[in-house]
């Protein structure tokens, strides 16, 4: 099999994937990510074999808490979630708000998976109590027993031995890093969260977020960051500012959902910034993929 995703996660960036990891250098020590999701981008990087270490970082605890028994219980994980998913013929949508109860209650990793894999969109979403309360996709029974485990096993094997597990602010996990790490940040989607991200319970500052990275700038420490986007014509979030002299690549995304939904054929771009630190690292690494950037580039310019 490819790069194996246990977590199906809105937001995750698992089909840019390739496109991202096409701006790592060769000489990672660590790859940090302050807001892991899914770690579409640490599973990708893990299974090219271009990082010695790996921290997943996120401000779910639940989050965290399954990631530990996917790398480190995944016999158990497979065999409860079988359970779970067995447990729901005839019943579906009953079980659903009976194992989401039961999760607000006990935060069990494998009701948690459950959820994942049967709620809309694979979008997590907390109330004002800071209870699970997304509905759940009645068209679908999540991932097969089967499909599960393999994904499972296979990120297990992946991160295994290898990889910190944390439950910090963003602000905290980044004055861990050094100048042999790459820090890839993916924070909640701009435009989309607002204020407040329900996700986390909380929002996400700009100018807090711009702040941070100006500090690791100042120590020189290699970042990428995914931040804001378009569709068509509307624009998600705020372009990072100039001074912080990032370089800007346009990625092409797949066609936007809600576009579809509504007969356009539109887009979607993301942002990906590269810092200044990582910029001549990778010059000094391997030849910049200046034919794949130029690429992108011109995609976008015909798609706008």
């Amino acid at each position: 099999m490819g790069v194996p995703h246990p977590i199906p996660y809105q937001g995750s960036k698992r089909g840019l994937a390739d496109a991202i990891i096409a701006y790592f250098p060769l000489d990672i020590e660590r790859l940090i990510e302050p807001f892991a999701g899914s770690a579409a981008i640490s599973l990708a990087i893990a299974y090219h074999g271009k990082a010695k270490e790996f921290v997943l970082n996120d401000l779910n605890k639940a989050l965290i808490n399954l990631w530990g028994e996917i790398i480190n219980r995944p016999d158990y994980l497979v065999s409860a979630y079988e359970e779970l998913w067995k447990g729901q013929e005839g019943k579906e949508r009953d079980y659903y708000t009976l194992v989401r109860t039961q999760f607000n209650k006990t935060q069990r990793a494998d009701y948690f998976l459950y959820l994942l894999a049967r709620c809309v969109k694979a979008s997590v979403r907390y109330n004002s109590y800071g209870e699970f309360n997304q509905s759940p996709d009645n068209r679908r029974k999540g991932a097969r027993p089967a499909t599960m485990k393999a994904n499972i096993f296979g990120a297990s094997r992946l991160l295994n031995g290898k990889t910190t597990l944390l439950n910090l602010s963003y602000e905290e996990v980044v004055t861990q890093a050094t100048q042999a790490d790459l820090i890839y940040r993916d924070p909640p989607y701009q435009g989309v969260c607002g204020n407040r991200d329900p996700r986390y319970m909380g929002g996400l500052s700009h100018d807090s977020f711009v702040e941070v990275l100006d500090a690791l700038n100042a120590n020189n420490i290699s970042f990428i960051v995914s931040y804001d986007g378009r569709t068509g014509l509307k624009t998600f979030g705020k372009s990072l500012p100039s001074f912080l002299n990032l370089e800007r690549i346009d990625l092409n995304a797949v066609r936007s959902s809600h576009a579809t939904l509504l007969g356009r054929n539109q887009n979607r771009v993301e942002s990906l910034y590269l810092s200044p630190t990582l910029v001549a690292r990778i010059g000094k690494t391997h030849a910049p993929k200046v034919e794949y950037r130029q690429a992108q580039l011109s995609l976008v310019e015909a798609l706008s």
